[in-house]
């Protein structure tokens, strides 16, 4: 026998393989991939936000300029992510994921460079467009490569403890870079997540087609991109003016109006933008109603629970991040288990609404946090309640929303669950922002302004968020509960995916 002859007789089955096998053989290696890509594009919505009080020192732009960082970076990532779902079954996942982490990471390099607010905003804002067309791309390359009931489990387990933990993983991250490097450096790191990610994709990943050249549904294109901007921009508006400012009220309409007229199209194009069958199914719209608020309560808990832990307890900005880590340990585990063990046997209705009503619970715990409240007895349980709710709401929703999605309406599938999210967390901030300050200024009616009574002002401002975040997840559950089908979903058992060649 000769050399030249042993790894034939080791791994026959490699010798043989089809090209169908050889890519089913690299899933996990693709998991990985995604799992980066996806994790770059979460950890952008919170890790900037702990650098920004440094770049605006550094930068010289105002407090009112600073939301706009934020905003910028949400406005193009939540408008167009439709758009980006469609381009992503036009052009094929694979040079979708390249282009968009290419993108992301060029304008995460402008940012870092940036020497004036302008070349900042216009950074971010490029930023989010290329986030739009990335995010889909992740999920639908998932739901197209994990078929198969168990190991589909598994990869959505591990995709939703990303999707759940990103943003407190940010808050980390970012505290790290910005203590111990610059704040440019909450940009730059994504030129690393970047590179490994788009070697992986050209090693891993095949080249398609694309699954879906239908003529592009510019109507539908126009009236869901600007409606979603209108909208995201109203309650970002909302968040830094009134609810009452002319612009909001006028944000608001126009977003109806535009949304309306997308949702009528739909119905009367011959190749929608969103095929209505995508978001009709019972358990799809409960799944993406459930991403929609879970978006929204989370946001409160990471923004409030910052401030409290940083400005009451005088946590550091890393310290702060490592507060958040029981609640990303606790949402890894039921994110696996949910979706693993729970969700193929008795499917999404008892787990979502469950995962609800424990992550309401969670924030009521937290209402009662005063000036001198200890971390370990009353931050720390409430935490730990929160990861294990919010996984079984996560990883269970998004393999829900995106299960059994034929292999041309994936990217517009997976677009929609980003939608939901960013469009919730969008709500969740601008509206529990403006609730918590109307709460802090109701306190100091009648109290001299002391320092005692501004920070009383301040935590009863925070735990009046957590508490409206608590009803926002107790409607979560009711509606989810409501909409949801009782038992487990009937997902196509194929041991490899179908790829479109």
């Amino acid at each position: 026998m000769s050399v030249e002859e042993l790894p034939t007789l080791l791994e026959p089955s490699l010798a043989t393989e089809t090209a169908d096998e050889k890519y089913h053989r690299r899933r996990w290696w693709i998991l990985a991939v995604i799992g980066i890509a996806q994790l770059m594009v979460i950890l952008d919505g919170t890790i900037v936000n702990i650098a920004l009080p440094t770049a605006q020192h550094a930068l010289h732009f105002s407090n009112s300029d600073r939301q706009w960082i934020v905003t910028a970076y949400s406005l193009a990532f939540g408008s167009l992510l439709l758009l980006g779902g469609r381009i992503s079954d036009y052009i094929g996942r694979k040079n979708a994921l390249i282009t968009g982490l290419v993108g992301f990471a060029l304008a995460s390099a402008l940012g870092a460079a940036s020497v004036n607010f302008t070349m900042l905003v216009i950074a971010r804002t490029v930023q989010g467009a290329f986030g739009a067309l990335l995010a889909p791309a992740v999920l639908s390359l998932l739901t197209t490569t994990f078929t198969n009931p168990d190991e589909r489990g598994k990869a959505f387990g591990i995709y939703g403890a990303i999707a759940g933990a990103g943003g407190a993983l940010g808050l980390l991250l970012g505290g790290i870079l910005t203590s111990y490097a610059s704040w440019r450096w909450t940009l730059l790191v994504n030129l690393i997540f970047a590179a490994v990610a788009v070697t992986g994709a050209i090693a891993f990943l095949r080249r398609d087609r694309g699954t879906d050249h239908d003529p592009l549904d510019w109507r539908g294109v126009l009236t869901a991109t600007t409606g979603l901007f209108a909208l995201v921009f109203g309650f970002s508006h909302a968040e830094t003016t009134a609810w009452s400012n002319h612009y909001t009220i006028g944000s608001f309409v126009i977003a109806a109006v535009l949304l309306a007229s997308f949702a009528r199209i739909q119905t009367r194009t011959k190749f929608p933008l969103l095929p209505l069958r995508v978001v009709l199914d019972r358990n799809r719209g409960g799944s993406l109603i459930a991403m929609l608020i879970a978006g929204s309560g989370m946001f409160g808990v990471f923004l409030f629970l910052t401030y409290y832990l940083q400005e009451t307890l005088g946590f550091s900005a890393v310290l702060t991040g490592v507060a958040f880590l029981p609640m990303v340990v606790a949402l890894s585990i039921t994110a696996q288990l949910s979706n693993i063990v729970l969700l193929p046997k008795i499917g999404p209705r008892p787990l979502i609404p469950l995962g609800m009503l424990m992550s309401s619970g969670a924030l009521v715990m937290l209402t009662h946090l005063g000036i001198s409240s200890s971390y370990l007895t009353s931050v720390f349980p409430a935490l730990v309640l929160l990861g294990l709710g919010i996984g079984l709401v996560f990883a269970p929703a998004i393999n829900t929303a995106t299960a059994g999605v034929e292999p041309h309406d994936a990217g517009v599938a997976s677009a929609s669950v980003n939608t939901s999210q960013q469009v919730g967390g969008s709500i969740g901030t601008a509206l529990l922002n403006t609730l918590a300050a109307s709460a802090a200024t109701s306190f100091l009616i009648g109290k001299a302004p002391t320092k005692l009574n501004v920070e009383l002002a301040n935590v009863h401002s925070y735990t009046s968020a957590f508490g409206y975040s608590a009803i926002i997840f107790l409607v979560g559950a009711v509606l989810t509960g409501a909409i949801l089908r009782s038992g487990a979903p009937k997902i196509p058992d194929s041991a490899t995916p179908a790829v479109v060649h």
